[in-house]
């Protein structure tokens, strides 16, 4: 039985937990977060007490649970999050991150991939960073397609999904509940950024095909609701943006290798929008998968985040991505949980 600690309770860690507890093969044996100090994980899940502490510092929670294994769930960046999973990693402790940049950080954040690299090699630890998107639908599951392909010549794949699982963090880097003139301030600011992960996504596709990719070009353009849109983290009103429309696409030389499309809103059924998974990879032969309705973000990224936690602690040491590591599967769990 695998030891894994939680570092971040909001709306994906509460999830993960969740789930790490109806899993046979892992105990959950700490958490930490801020907003909860003292309380005990069961209760605040909602499933009676489990003795299960939330603890005041990570530090604390690391030394004192002793973990094969940490998940981060606390942000999508890698300046913020480095530093989280270098502390695990000095404690020769694997980390798995459900930051989006750190899906595959080697040609984004080249200095601060290869200094997790380096301290995880040394250490003995591996790393990763994974989630739904990146780290599934428009990168593994296209890899894992592309692999019934003789040749490929040019990949095309949209993800068409609901956002409002997730939590204020994601709904402000994708401008949910802003005017439209606040909107393209934050685009301007970096403040809005869209999805995050297309680049990562797109540069884990070209090393496994060995492509090499010169330029990415991407458009974000705001998705303006015509009706009120409420979820737990937020209210939009008629008017307002209920999310983004991102496009990236990456050419080699002139050529437009890979186009990736990610409209993401909250609520979209409340204007009769359904959403979907699509890939169509143009080769020999032509290759199409449509998954209707999408993958679910929040249970996706909660399933991937702890279905890999087994492969993560086994691998070789250092910084890895989804491309390095067997295919997802689901861990054998008791239902009632």
């Amino acid at each position: 039985m695998y030891r894994v600690a939680l570092w971040g309770f909001g709306a994906m860690g509460s999830g993960i937990a969740k789930n790490i507890l109806s899993k046979y093969e892992l105990e959950l044996v700490g958490v930490h977060d801020t907003r909860y100090v003292g309380k005990d994980v069961g209760e605040l899940l909602g499933i009676g007490n489990i003795n299960i502490p939330v603890y005041d510092t990570p530090e604390k929670m690391l030394d004192e649970t002793n973990p094969d294994l940490v998940v981060i769930a606390t942000n999508s960046f890698v300046k913020v999050v480095k530093e989280h999973i270098i502390t695990a990693v000095k404690r020769h402790i694997n980390v798995i991150t459900i930051a989006e940049e750190m899906a595959y950080p080697f040609y984004t954040h080249p200095e601060e991939a290869e200094e997790m690299d380096s301290l995880a090699r040394r250490y003995g630890v591996s790393v990763l960073g994974t989630g739904i998107n990146p780290g599934f639908v428009l990168d593994t599951l296209i890899l894992a397609l592309s692999g019934a392909a003789l040749n490929v010549e040019q990949i095309k794949a949209a993800r068409i999904n609901d956002l409002s699982p997730f939590g204020p963090t994601v709904m402000e880097t994708q401008g949910v509940g802003t005017t439209v003139e606040e909107f393209e301030e934050g685009l301007k600011s970096g403040k809005i950024v869209g999805h995050i992960g297309f680049e990562q996504s797109i540069y884990m596709i070209a090393d496994a095909l060995g492509w090499n990719i010169d330029k990415i070009e991407q458009t974000r353009e705001p998705i303006i609701s015509n009706v009120l849109r409420e979820t737990k983290y937020v209210k939009v009103e008629p008017g307002m943006v209920a999310g983004c429309n991102h496009v990236a696409r990456a050419y080699m030389g002139d050529k437009l290798v890979i186009e990736l499309k990610h409209p993401q809103q909250v609520r979209p059924e409340l204007e009769n929008v359904d959403t979907g998974d699509y890939i169509e990879i143009i080769g020999d032969p032509n290759l199409n998968l449509a998954i209707k309705p999408e993958i679910p973000g929040g249970k996706g990224t909660i399933a991937v985040a702890t279905n890999m936690i087994p492969s993560v602690i086994e691998a070789e040491s250092g910084l890895l991505s989804m491309a390095d590591l067997p295919v997802p599967r689901s861990l054998i769990g008791d239902l009632t949980i």
